[in-house]
C-alpha cells in the first residue's frame, strides 16, 4: 500500500498544474468560510467577555434586553437596600442604575451615520465594571455634560476623541476620556452619568441594575427574592450570563457562512472532480499497470480518494493561512439586539481552523470519489492499449 501512495504523490507533483489549480481552488472557499465564520466567532467571544460573576443584573420582567428594560425610582430605590447587598467603605449600597440611549453618530470614514450605545452610569458603575480601565484623559463628571468613549468606538466613530464634542437630542457633550474596554461589549458604547441622561434624554426611570451581593450565597438569596417578589416584577441574572445570552447578532452571519461555503463548496467539488476525472484519463496505462502488479480495484480506489484528500486537505491549510492575517482585525456590525453599532475583532480560533481543514478534505472525499470509481473499474486489457 505504501508504494501505491508514494505512485500518487509523484503523479500530483508530475501534474503540477493542475495539483495548484485544485488547490487553489479549495483554498480561496476555505478561507471565505472561516473569515466569515469568524466574524460569528468575535461577536460570541466579545459577548462571552463581558460582566463580572460577582455581578447580578436586574431587568424588566418579560425584557429581552436592557434596552427594552424599565426599572423605577421606586424600584431602584428598593432593590439597592435589600439585605445581602454589599456596601462600601461609605456604607453605601454598590448598585448602579443605568440608562440606556441609542443615538446617531457619523462614522470616521464618511461612509454614513451609525446608531451608537449611551451608557448612563452612577459613579458606583464603574468600580462594578472592573473591565474597562481609562487610557486617556479622566473620567466624567456629573453635571457638566461630559463623556467617556471606548478606545475602538472612538476609533470608528467621529468627534469621539478627548477635547471634542458632539450633539445628539439638543445635548451637547464634551468627550473628556477614553476607556479600553479588553475586547468586551463596553467597547462598543459611550458612558456619561446616568442622572444627567435621564434629564438630558427626558428618561424618568433606568434602564437596568446592576449590585454587587456580599457573596455567592447572598447572590442567590437576591436572585430568588427579587424574582419572586410579585411586586417588583423584575428578573435578575448573573451580569456574565444575561451578555453570553445577547449572541443573535453571530447567529445570521454563521447562516451566511454556511450558506457561502455550500455555495463555493459545490463549485469546488466539481473543480476537483474535473481535475480527478483528467487525471483518471492521463493515466489510464498506469492504472492498468497497477492491476497487473497485483492491486486489487478496492486499493485503487482508495489511492484515489487518499490523493483527493491529501490535495483538499493542503489546500485546507492555505485557506487557513489565507485568513490568519485578519485575526484580530477590529470591524463593526449591526447588533440585533440593540440596533446599534457593535465592535468585535475577527477570531481565527484553533477549533475554527480545524473544521475549515475537515470541511475541504470531506469536499475533497466527494469529489474525488466517482473518478476514483471510474478507476477503480477500468478493464485491464483496455487500460493496458490505452495511447
Amino acid at each position: 500500500m505504501f508504494s501505491l501512495f508514494k505512485y500518487h504523490l509523484r503523479s500530483v507533483l508530475v501534474r503540477w498544474r493542475s495539483t495548484l489549480a485544485t488547490i487553489l481552488g479549495l483554498a480561496l472557499v476555505i478561507a471565505v468560510f472561516i473569515l466569515v465564520q469568524s466574524l460569528a466567532a468575535g461577536i460570541e467571544k466579545s459577548s462571552s467577555n463581558t460582566g463580572d460573576p460577582r455581578n447580578l443584573l436586574v431587568t424588566r420582567q418579560g425584557a429581552l434586553a436592557e434596552t427594552t428594560s424599565v426599572i423605577t425610582r421606586d424600584q431602584f430605590n428598593i432593590i439597592r437596600y435589600l439585605p445581602g447587598v454589599a456596601r462600601d467603605a461609605t456604607n453605601q449600597p454598590i448598585a448602579s442604575g443605568d440608562v440606556l440611549i441609542i443615538i446617531n453618530l457619523p462614522r470616521n470614514n464618511g461612509t454614513g451615520n451609525a446608531n451608537v450605545m449611551v451608557r448612563g452610569i452612577a459613579p458606583t458603575g464603574r468600580a462594578l465594571r472592573p473591565q474597562a480601565s481609562l487610557v486617556e484623559g479622566r473620567w466624567f463628571a456629573p453635571g457638566k455634560r461630559e463623556a467617556v468613549a471606548s478606545r475602538r468606538l472612538a476609533g470608528r466613530m467621529a468627534n469621539l476623541q478627548v477635547g471634542q464634542t458632539f450633539k445628539t437630542g439638543g445635548v451637547e457633550l464634551t468627550v473628556v476620556g477614553i476607556f479600553d474596554g479588553q475586547r468586551s461589549a463596553f467597547d462598543s458604547e459611550l458612558w456619561i452619568d446616568a442622572d444627567e441622561a435621564r434629564s438630558a434624554f427626558d428618561r424618568p426611570d433606568y434602564s437596568s441594575l446592576l449590585l454587587r451581593p456580599e457573596s455567592d450565597e447572598a447572590l442567590l438569596q437576591l436572585k430568588k427574592h427579587l424574582e419572586g417578589e410579585r411586586r417588583l416584577k423584575v428578573k435578575a441574572v448573573r451580569e456574565v450570563d444575561y451578555y453570553k445570552e445577547q449572541t443573535r447578532t453571530a447567529g445570521p452571519i454563521k447562516w451566511l457562512g454556511n450558506g457561502l461555503a455550500i455555495v463555493m463548496s459545490i463549485g469546488a467539488l466539481f473543480a476537483a472532480m474535473n481535475t480527478l476525472y483528467a487525471s483518471v484519463g492521463a493515466r489510464t496505462r498506469e492504472i492498468g499497470t497497477l492491476r497487473v502488479l497485483g492491486f486489487r480495484r478496492r486499493s485503487i480506489l482508495l489511492g484515489f480518494l487518499l490523493e483527493g484528500a491529501m490535495l483538499s486537505g493542503i489546500g485546507g491549510i492555505l485557506g487557513c493561512l489565507l485568513a490568519l492575517p485578519m485575526h484580530g482585525y477590529s470591524t463593526g456590525t449591526l447588533g440585533w439586539e440593540t440596533f446599534t453599532e457593535v465592535v468585535f475583532d475577527f477570531q481565527i480560533t484553533p477549533l475554527l481552523a480545524a473544521k475549515g481543514i475537515a470541511f475541504a478534505i470531506i469536499v475533497g472525499l466527494i469529489g474525488s470519489f466517482l473518478p476514483a470509481l471510474r478507476a477503480a473499474r477500468l478493464p485491464v486489457i483496455s487500460s493496458l492499449k490505452a495511447a
